[in-house]
């Protein structure tokens, strides 16, 4: 949750570098220039001056501040705890004495302390499930239907779930002398990956595994060589990856006034601004994903300069610390502003399942997107220097999971809408 608002201006880095400078701070606050506050903060900040202004005709003596920001985040825990009926009052992303009281309510029915204020696990949980909900269609209502708690019953099923204690339930005429089991608190060390529906998974590790088996190999897969379209995805997934995070480390070293560790810190929070635009990515047709992307980068007031090097930089941060929401929601923006070749890297994480559900189908029409934007022109970003790449991803992308490869290449505006199917 972002409780201060940083000031000046955000590091604008494209092909150019602008140094930033340092200013009079509180403790623990950062410097001018951060990164990352200009985007989750710009709104309210705009807000805030605006109040000022007319606070300001009509007396010279103060001005008026509010003392609660308004976030993204705020209205996205405000819209869980309403939806679950805990009554957290208006959606105004300012999280007051109401939406604490409403947070100890959801932390008091969940058996967990009543603090008022959010641990991570407890807000992932809360907002991953509402998401679900809201995707779930007519299965959830019967869901709901068929618990005693009614819509709140959902939050235990789903802690349950992601625990691995119970399968998704199955509707069917209850007996109403039979209590529900009551499910046990989960691990927090073993957590699950609530966008993905299992196991957490370091995509670090899993390319430590895949760089090891493309040595054993002699090298890459090429077309000639493919055999199986799921471990040429997983290469050029991971190459993709490592070309990421080698341009972030480029950026940040012309980066004046910062530390990498101080960018990584700013880069985190970036994450919780772009989590439900990720969680949408299995969940929304493509185009709609991005249609979402582009109205939330309207809010920022940033120059597309500042955004591309913002993402660029915290792309390569998210995968080098294994933070899925970081990378992918900066993939996300680059591909929103134009830049359509990083839409292979959604295709990847689709279809692997990393930081997202599993959804092949879903991410072949983000690889033909990128795909499709080298077919025009746009210059390549992961390893330029590999001739064949482009043809061997489309080869791959079109074979993986069983489909035909004479499989034409999906228009966003056809795209279907995807949804969760309970199984």
């Amino acid at each position: 949750m972002f409780t201060k608002t940083i000031a000046a201006s955000v590091v604008a880095l494209s092909m150019a570098m602008v140094p930033a400078t340092r200013v009079s701070a509180d403790a623990g606050d950062f410097v001018a220039g951060a990164i990352i506050g200009g985007i989750v903060g710009h709104a309210a900040t705009k807000q805030n001056q605006r109040k000022k202004a007319a606070t300001r005709s009509y007396s010279t003596k103060k001005t008026y501040k509010p003392r609660l920001p308004s976030t993204q985040e705020g209205r996205e825990i405000q819209a869980s705890l309403n939806y679950f009926g805990f009554n957290a009052g208006s959606v105004d992303g300012q999280l007051g004495q109401r939406s604490r009281n409403a947070i100890s309510s959801y932390q008091a029915y969940m058996g967990y302390p009543a603090t008022g204020a959010l641990t991570p696990f407890e807000q992932n949980l809360l907002i991953s499930s509402y998401n679900r909900a809201q995707a779930g269609g007519y299965a959830v209502t019967q869901q709901i239907a068929a618990t005693p708690e009614g819509t709140r019953g959902l939050l235990k099923t789903y802690r349950a779930e992601l625990a691995g204690q119970t399968a998704a339930p199955v509707v069917t005429a209850v007996e109403p002398s039979t209590p529900a089991p009551q499910p046990q608190e989960p691990v927090v060390a073993a957590l699950p990956n609530f966008l993905g529906g299992g196991a957490q998974q370091s995509l670090a590790s899993h390319c430590n595994t895949v760089s090891l088996l493309t040595n054993s190999n002699g090298g890459f897969t090429t077309v000639a060589s493919m055999s199986d379209p799921n471990v040429v995805l997983n290469e050029q997934f991971c190459l993709a990856r490592t070309y990421a995070i080698a341009k972030s480390e480029d950026m940040i070293a012309k980066v004046q006034g910062f530390t990498p560790d101080q960018i990584a810190t700013q880069c985190k929070q970036f994450g919780p601004a772009m989590q439900p635009f990720v969680a949408a990515l299995a969940l929304k047709p493509q185009a709609e994903v991005v249609s979402d992307v582009a109205g939330f980068i309207l809010t920022t007031g940033m120059s597309p300069a500042q955004l591309q090097g913002t993402a660029k930089i915290c792309m390569g941060v998210g995968y080098r610390t294994d933070d899925l929401d970081v990378a992918l929601g900066s993939a996300l923006m680059l591909y929103a502003m134009g830049d359509h070749v990083y839409g292979e890297l959604m295709g990847h994480h689709l279809a692997q399942g990393f930081g997202t559900s599993k959804r092949v189908d879903a991410a072949r029409v983000w690889y033909a997107e990128g795909i499709r934007a080298v077919d025009q022109g746009q210059a390549a970003v992961f390893a330029p220097g590999q001739p064949e790449r482009t043809e061997l991803l489309r080869k791959a992308s079109l074979t993986v999971g069983g489909a035909a490869p004479a499989q034409p290449t999906v228009q966003p505006a056809a795209l279907p809408t995807f949804g969760i199917v309970s199984d």
